[in-house]
This record gives C-alpha cells, sequence and structure tokens, in this order.
C-alpha cells in the first residue's frame, strides 16, 4: 500500500500483518485514535487513584507510576536503569536534534552541566529587566486595540517569544516571530502521528499524515537557529545573552561533548533551539491557562491583584510570594509538561514489583496532580495548597519533572510567568466567554485546544 501525507488509522489497518505490531495495535483502532488526537485519553482510569498501573500496550508492557515514592524510587535511585524513551525521541530530534531535552548518558551530562551556570540565579535576576520591557511592550499592544475578545493562547506566544528574543537573542532581527511560531505549531501537530509510527517499529522514512509540512517545518527552524549561531561563531561576537553565555560556557569536567571553548556549534543550535521552542511555549501555555483560571476566580485574582500593588514598578519575582502560589497551582491543573516518559534498559524494583527490562514506564504528571490519593478536591483551583508551610510530597508535584533530569530552566520560567502577571494583571480584566474550559489536548505539551479565548479589557491608566 502507498502511504501518503494524509493515510490514516483505517488505511494503516489494511497493511497490518498476522503477529506484528501493527497487528497487535490496529485490533483496537480506539486506541490508535486516542494516542494520535490525545495521549492523556488513552490514559487507563485507575491512574488517577492507584499507586501502579499496568497495561499491554500495542504489545508492550507500559507500567503507570503514581505514587510518590515509587517516583522518587524510579527517576532517582534507579535513574542508571531507565533512559528516555524511544518513541519520544522519534517524535522530538528531528526538530531539537539531541539537545539536552533528546539525550541520555554522558552526552546529556556534558550539556547539562555546561547549560546549568547559565540558569543560576543571579543568572536569571539579570534578565528580569528585559522580561519587564517584553511585557510592558505586550501591555502597549494591548491598550492600542481596546475591549473584546483575544486569543490570549496566542498573545502569550507572541510575548514568550518576545522575552525570550529579548533575554536569549536580542540582536538577532533575522529571526521571525510569526514564522517561529507558525513552524512551530505545525510540527507539534504531527508529534501524535509520530509517537504512534515509532511504537509501531514503522521505518523512520514512513510517511504519516502531516509528516512532509512537520519536515518542512523543520528545517525552517533548525536552518535559521543554526545560521545565526553559525553568524555569531563566524564575527567572534558572543555578547551577555544567553546565546553568548551558552558559546562562552564549558562543561567544567571537560566531558566529550563540549569542547573546550563551549559547546560544540551543532549542540549549541540543538540547545537553543530546545530553549527557545520549549521555553516560550511552555511558559505561554502555563500563563494561558492561568488567566482562564484567575478569570474564573475573582476573589484569587483581586488578593494577587492586591500583592502586585503592594510590590511597586516593576517588581522583582522574589517579591511576590502569592503570584508564585497561583502559577503554581495552574501548573498542577494544567502542566505544561503533562507526563515524562522513560524505558527500563534493565530490570526496575518498585516496591514489590520487578519491571523487566524493555518496559515503558510512564510518569503521567496530568494525572499525579489530579490523583484523588494525593491531593483534596483535586480539581478544585487553590493557590493556598502552596502556600509557606504547607507541606507535602516532592514527588507528588512535577511540573518541571524531577530527578537528575529536572528542567534546568525552571528557575527562568517561573521568574518569566511572575513578570507576566506583574505587568498585566494590573492593568488588564479577563473575562470568560465561555462557560466550559478548553479541552487540554497532548500535544508533547498540554495545549487548550482551539487555544484559550477570553475577553479582555484594558482597566484604566495605570501609573508605573
Amino acid at each position: 500500500m502507498q502511504i501518503s501525507d494524509t493515510t490514516g488509522i483505517d488505511d494503516l489497518k489494511a497493511s497490518r500483518e498476522p503477529g506484528s505490531r501493527f497487528a497487535a495495535a490496529t485490533a483496537c483502532p480506539g486506541l490508535l485514535r486516542k494516542i494520535v488526537r490525545n495521549l492523556i485519553e488513552s490514559w487507563p482510569d485507575e491512574v488517577y487513584d492507584r499507586r501502579l498501573v499496568e497495561v499491554s500496550r500495542i504489545g508492550r508492557r507500559t507500567f503507570f507510576v503514581c505514587d510518590p515514592a515509587l517516583i522518587r524510587s524510579l527517576l532517582v535511585d534507579q535513574s542508571g536503569s531507565i533512559a528516555r524513551e524511544d518513541f519520544m525521541i522519534a517524535a522530538l530530534s528531528p526538530l531539537l536534534g539531541r539537545g539536552i531535552l533528546t539525550s541520555d548518558g554522558a552526552r546529556w551530562k556534558a550539556q547539562r552541566r555546561t547549560a546549568a551556570p547559565i540558569f543560576r540565579p543571579d543568572a536569571i535576576a539579570a534578565f528580569v529587566p528585559a522580561m519587564h520591557n517584553a511585557v510592558e511592550r505586550t501591555a502597549v499592544r494591548w491598550s492600542s486595540r481596546g475591549e473584546g475578545p483575544v486569543d490570549v493562547l496566542d498573545e502569550m506566544m507572541r510575548t514568550t517569544f518576545d522575552i525570550i528574543g529579548a533575554t536569549t537573542l536580542p540582536d538577532e532581527p533575522s529571526l521571525d516571530v510569526a514564522e517561529f511560531g507558525r513552524s512551530l505549531s505545525t510540527y507539534l501537530d504531527s508529534v501524535g502521528w509520530k509517537i504512534l509510527m515509532s511504537m509501531l517499529k514503522a521505518p523512520r522514512w514512513v510517511p504519516h499524515p502531516g509528516s512532509i509540512r512537520a519536515a518542512r517545518a523543520a528545517r525552517r527552524l533548525r536552518g535559521s537557529i543554526a545560521g545565526i549561531v553559525a553568524g555569531r561563531r563566524a564575527e567572534g561576537r558572543f555578547g551577555r545573552d544567553l546565546l553568548g553565555l551558552m558559546m562562552q560556557a564549558s562543561d567544567p569536567e571537560g566531558g566529550p561533548h563540549s569542547g573546550s571553548t563551549g559547546m560544540s556549534d551543532e549542540a549549541l543550535a540543538d540547545n537553543l533551539l530546545t530553549f527557545v521552542a520549549a521555553g516560550h511555549e511552555t511558559t505561554a501555555l502555563a500563563m494561558a491557562w492561568t488567566f482562564r483560571l484567575l478569570a474564573e476566580h475573582p476573589r484569587v485574582e483581586m488578593r494577587l491583584r492586591a500583592e502586585i500593588a503592594a510590590a511597586g514598578a516593576r517588581p522583582a519575582p522574589d517579591d511576590l510570594p502569592y503570584a508564585r502560589q497561583v502559577v503554581m497551582e495552574a501548573m498542577r491543573l494544567y502542566p505544561p509538561a503533562p507526563v515524562m516518559v522513560r524505558q527500563a534498559i534493565s530490570d526496575v524494583r518498585l516496591g514489590a514489583i520487578t519491571i523487566p527490562a524493555g518496559s515503558s514506564l510512564h510518569v503521567p504528571i496530568y494525572a499525579i496532580h489530579r490523583h484523588r490519593a494525593l491531593w483534596a478536591s483535586p480539581e478544585t483551583f487553590d493557590p493556598d495548597r502552596f502556600a509557606p508551610g504547607i507541606q507535602r510530597d516532592r514527588y507528588s508535584y512535577l511540573p518541571f519533572g524531577a530527578g537528575p533530569q529536572v528542567c534546568v530552566g525552571m528557575g527562568f520560567a517561573m521568574a518569566e510567568c511572575i513578570v507576566i502577571l506583574a505587568g498585566l494583571l494590573p492593568r488588564f480584566r479577563f473575562e470568560t466567554l465561555s462557560p466550559s474550559r478548553p479541552e487540554a489536548r497532548f500535544k508533547v505539551t498540554l495545549r487548550p485546544h482551539g487555544g484559550m479565548p477570553l475577553k479582555l479589557s484594558p482597566r484604566g491608566a495605570v501609573v508605573r
């Protein structure tokens, strides 16, 4: 059978062979559709109330690890027995190469050690003025448009890209914000199919719906970033932006995947694209969900506005503890990265259960954050869950992952979210246009299906 860019699940059924993964998978076309449409829908209901759930999926044993103690055992104590899951690397590496998000072992360790100093608290603090400036540009743009409906997700994508550009590549006018966003969305739209095709062990050259568009989008994105890195290298121009810091950084242990003067150009391009793509996407999603939740909860919004007003103009993120609680609770309900997937490269012991090598291990963060045994009224938006002095298990809350591979940029992301709230909430009111929230769909990140439409209204002049 010829497979085109529009081939669907029903077409693939015709090509299965008895005993193959295609046969096992296409015997249950409903599961295939869920994986492609929204991976979260394919999770068993038990992940919301049990500690460990085993299922057989597409001819392979899959374990959902939902208990904090078992998660710690898996991600920390036995981290040497697991690796990134093949199907996630297959889905992301055409875009992100083998950067910090898509590598393991010595390559990952060298890149992580090289990047870590760039995200120290003092380095992040130096970026905060540029964050405030970018948010001010959004406020000016919104003020000029007046009252009306907006897609807050699109607006936050624009704002966070502006922040990333101002901190990562402030002197690179060649980076087209609108084109970057369109290309990234085009690529992410294909990820469900890429995951499915990898799970079915289909050769990478086999096309799937959207594969041609996704390949073109990846080439555009990678080409633009690689060109910027090459241009900086040729000019010997570093600067104090994020790319400049990366170019001057080196692995303190002299790992094999970074040279004496820092990362190779290929590693720089992979990691810069990872930070730009993942960084602006995840923060924009966190803020879109946050503004929707604030629109539904006026008392929370009023308390947050009072804290921002008391902190004065352009506050430091640490001056707004309640804002941090609001963001943390929004990311509990809608974690931008909703799942961690690993594979067992040797046997893993979780409690009384031995997970055999070759099994797939999922930490379903979206489900853990709504787990009925871990959270009281888990569907309720309540920022006071994260008030000072409230105790919780570290491994029950995982918006940035956990273990050695915890997100290196989490401090940057939190600062960015708080600065956005501080700059926009005092000046604009957000109201819901529909009583129901958009459906949360897995597209590597947790995206609101159809965007995040809200009514935006200026509150009046604010002196800052």
